[in-house]
């Protein structure tokens, strides 16, 4: 039975409700940690193969184009239907893994599991706020421990897959998802409130789903992180030529067409929505480089096991979970703007800190270079999504916490390509502190535009 009803004198939204959320929500950085354990043990099934790439990126692709789409479709349809749904995507996608003859099936499934894992987290806000809306309560720290639940799993997710896959092989990235899935199920069957019957018919819904806007969407999403994975060896220049032709494309039709599935128009007249997509992208080119690189750093330079470089980065997870409960307080009671200046001025100062470890044999630097590094994970990402949500109408939020998702994506790209142009497969002292010095740079001018984003002053509330 749905959690339907509220005690007198609640003002928050139950957290039966939102761990239920919560249990879902982790399936994306559940697989995509693990994933990386499971390679050699593929590789010794299926042989080298030029598909192996596509194993881990796969997945980043088909949930960085489908977390806008699917947080439209529970506008549409009922975000608990779409949840629902995802986690189905999820379970047919690891079966299909699970009987895999051949390693391009096991590309398919894992885009099949990217399309599942997508739905979660934009349609998770979309019932937070439609919970909030109906009982007329706060939604409390729910934003705060989405981002936890993600950041935990990021923490351990790497140890629980070398653990599994030791004893079950690479499958055991697929068997994993099995329990999750149906216990995640099962809560929001039990604690979340059914959707209200749906009011559009099927000749209605292709309009009001926009296909052409939707694959034009794809298309240069899809184009723009293709272009920048095959940067990083040889860039094929021919999809730079796609990302721009579909994106100006994109922009005309979905200015001109009676329902978009994302109003160009009216996300340039949301000053905040739009700043905080930019401040998102800069804050993830800077984390995923120094989150990618630091470990190859250590292991390269410094001589250390991948277990030891592992342990290494412990402290930059376990910073980013207590930063996001001081940052979900902060916002609560002060606003984002102290959280993401504070964020900001951490990477800054993490950056300086990259740059003099880089020449430097003092251990206890790396431990602070993981400790500073993990505040703008919890900070930024908090303050900006605190900022989505509050910008966002109703109707709106799942497809922008979606946008949110793709614009993560993006950035984790974009720092791969940062990460080979300043370190290198070397991974040397020297390409370590223009990491370090690039960090900073990022930091400065996220910084600037924080400081002069009107819609964050108090004077200015969202």
């Amino acid at each position: 039975m749905a959690d339907t009803m509220t005690r007198p004198g609640d003002t928050r939204l139950p957290w039966r409700t939102g761990g239920a959320l919560v249990s879902g929500s982790v399936l994306q950085p559940l697989n995509s940690s693990m994933i990386a354990l499971a390679i050699v043990s593929l590789t010794a099934d299926f042989g080298a193969s030029d598909l192996m790439p596509w194993v881990i990126a796969a997945m980043y692709i088909a949930t960085a184009v489908a977390a806008p789409v699917s947080g439209r479709l529970g506008a549409l349809l009922g975000p608990r239907r779409v949840y629902l749904a995802g986690l189905g995507l999820i379970l047919a996608g690891s079966a299909l893994g699970l009987l895999a003859p051949s390693l391009a099936w096991v590309v398919v499934s894992r885009v099949i599991v990217g399309l599942g894992t997508a739905t979660q987290y934009p349609n998770a806000v979309a019932l937070v706020r439609r919970y909030a809306r109906r009982r007329h309560v706060r939604t409390g720290g729910i934003l705060g421990l989405l981002a936890i639940g993600a950041q935990v799993t990021v923490a351990f997710g790497p140890t629980l897959g070398g653990l599994l896959v030791g004893l079950l092989g690479w499958q055991a990235v697929m068997w994993i998802n099995v329990p999750v899935v149906v216990a995640s199920a099962l809560l929001v069957g039990v604690f979340v409130d059914r959707d209200d019957p749906v009011t559009v018919t099927r000749r209605e819904l292709p309009p009001a789903f926009d296909l052409p806007g939707i694959g034009l969407f794809l298309g240069w999403v899809v184009s723009l992180m293709m272009f920048l994975l095959s940067a990083v060896d040889e860039p094929q220049w021919w999809l730079l030529g796609v990302f721009v032709v579909c994106a100006v494309l994109f922009v005309q039709r979905e200015r001109h067409t009676a329902s978009p599935f994302l109003d160009v128009s009216a996300l340039v007249r949301n000053r905040a929505l739009f700043a905080t997509l930019i401040r998102t992208l800069l804050t993830y080119v800077a984390f995923y480089a120094v989150y990618f690189g630091f470990p190859q750093w250590m292991q390269a330079a410094r001589g250390l096991s991948p277990a030891q470089a592992g342990l290494m980065m412990f402290p930059l997870a376990a910073i980013g979970v207590v930063c996001s409960l001081v940052a979900t307080r902060t916002c609560r009671i002060a606003g984002p703007r102290r959280v993401l200046v504070g964020g900001t001025a951490a990477m800054i100062a993490g950056g300086v800190i990259i740059a003099f470890a880089a020449g430097s044999r003092v251990p206890a630097l790396l431990v602070l270079v993981a400790v500073v590094a993990g505040i703008p994970s919890g900070f930024n990402n908090i303050g900006n999504q605190t900022v989505v949500d509050r910008a966002t109408p109703d109707g709106d939020v799942g497809t922008a916490m979606g946008l949110y998702r793709t614009t993560q994506f993006i950035g984790a790209n974009f720092a791969a390509v940062a990460l080979d142009v300043l370190v290198g497969p070397d991974a040397t002292d020297a390409g370590f502190e223009r990491l370090g010095w690039f960090t900073a740079a990022l930091g400065v001018l996220l910084l600037a535009v924080t400081v002069a984003a009107r819609s964050l002053r108090p004077e200015h509330p969202i």
